[in-house]
């Protein structure tokens, strides 16, 4: 008896009762089934160069400091943990992850891209355009209509374009990763037209904090820094023939668009919310893609 009111009573959860344990090994065993660990073939020699490089500026940063045996042993716990609630997929995403972008990324003509982060999930609902994605009946939120166009970088209209976005919900949760979500909801894949151009109605999301519960909460308050993201959306773009990318679309005015703790703004990831020109309920944007040949570079 005792089990089965566990059971129901995690069943009734509400999203914002969701821990940071739950998600960051939701986050972790995501990571490790999306095939990009089979990957990992790097040579010796680079592997050498940056783990020992790694080291060595771990190693400076306790002699310039003069790190104490008791701030030390306060990493080691605080590394274990980090592991133990599964949160290492959130700390490189969002202490890291930008770094490795801006790389990545700097020769890539066309749009502009950002960080993944730690909730993205894989096989999303493929909808026509347009589209609109799944929320509950009385779904809290500004209606959103958002749509552009996709093209080449000579201005050539793309054929075969498709929109991957998922975001939080007004309460700043998602979907698979807080518990009493609707599975799919604010997730979708959405097939651009043969003119390159797409429609998804969603609803505008919310800032939220990183989860603060867990190892990463620890650190940001050990620190006393602040956990906040702004309201952003998650888009992943594709087209045949074309390199793909990343992005987080933020709305203006939000006050953690200049300190973001991802540190994951961009001016050109900047949205201009108007009101509809449809005569629909709510606002709509408008943000077109170029994309880059494959192998093309500026």
């Amino acid at each position: 008896m005792e089990n089965t009111m566990t059971e129901t009573q995690a069943a009734m959860r509400k999203e914002n009762e969701g821990t940071a344990v739950e998600a960051g090994s939701r986050a972790t065993e995501r990571f490790t089934a999306s095939g990009k660990l089979a990957t990992l073939d790097v040579p010796k020699e680079r592997v050498s160069l940056l783990a020992g490089a790694a080291i060595k500026a771990i190693n400076d940063i306790a002699v310039e400091h003069q790190v104490t045996y008791e701030e030390y042993h306060a990493l080691k716990a605080w590394l274990i943990k980090v592991g133990t609630d599964g949160e290492w997929p959130l700390f490189l995403d969002v202490w890291l992850e930008h770094t490795i972008e801006d790389v990545n990324s700097a020769e890539r003509p066309g749009a502009v891209g950002t960080i993944e982060g730690p909730y993205y999930v894989p096989e999303a609902p493929v909808l026509p355009t347009p589209a609109t994605l799944q929320m509950r009946e009385d779904e809290p939120g500004t209606p959103l209509l958002f749509k552009g166009r996709f093209t080449d970088t000579d201005g050539k209209a793309l054929q075969g374009a498709q929109v991957e976005i998922w975001h939080a919900d007004a309460h700043g949760f998602y979907s698979q990763y807080a518990p009493e979500l609707p599975e799919w909801l604010f997730r979708g894949t959405v097939k651009a037209d043969e003119n390159g151009c797409f429609e998804i109605n969603t609803k505008r999301p919310a800032p939220y904090q990183i989860p603060t519960d867990g190892a990463c909460g620890q650190l940001i308050a050990a620190a006393g820094w602040h956990a906040w993201r702004p309201a952003h959306i998650h888009i992943k773009v594709s087209a045949p023939g074309h390199q793909p990318v990343t992005q987080q679309l933020y709305f203006p005015g939000d006050p953690h668009n200049e300190d973001d703790i991802a540190s994951a703004v961009k001016p050109e990831l900047m949205l201009d919310p108007r009101p509809r020109t449809d005569g629909g309920e709510g606002e709509e944007v408008v943000y077109d893609y170029v994309l880059a040949r494959e192998g093309q570079t500026k």
